[in-house]
C-alpha cells in the first residue's frame, strides 16, 4: 500500500490554551492511530493572539479513515475544532 501524507489544523478554545500540551497528546493519538511514524507539527497565527496547530504526519493508507483519529483528537482538553485540511499520497 502506498503511504499517504495527512494534515490536521486543530483550533484551541482560547489564546491562552497551552498549544504545547495539545500537540503531545495529538501526537500520541496520531502515534496510537499510525503507529511510529514522522511528525511535524507548527503554529499558525489566526488573529487576535489565536494560533493554530497544524501538524503533518506519514501513515499507511491501508488504515482507512482518518475519521476516528479526528474524533480522538477533539476530546483533548481545550481543543475546540478539528479539521483535516489536505491528504495525498506519498511519491517515492
Amino acid at each position: 500500500m502506498a503511504q499517504i501524507v495527512a494534515t490536521i489544523k486543530i483550533m484551541p478554545e482560547s489564546p491562552e490554551t497551552d498549544l504545547s500540551l495539545i500537540q503531545n497528546k495529538a501526537e500520541e493519538e496520531i502515534k496510537k492511530f499510525a503507529g511510529d511514524t514522522e511528525i511535524k507539527a507548527e503554529q499558525e497565527p489566526i488573529a487576535f493572539g489565536l494560533k493554530a496547530l497544524k501538524i503533518i504526519f506519514v501513515m499507511d493508507e491501508s488504515k482507512g479513515s482518518i475519521e476516528t483519529l479526528e474524533e480522538s483528537i477533539k476530546k483533548i482538553d481545550g481543543v475546540n475544532s478539528v479539521e483535516v485540511v489536505d491528504v495525498r499520497r506519498a511519491i517515492g
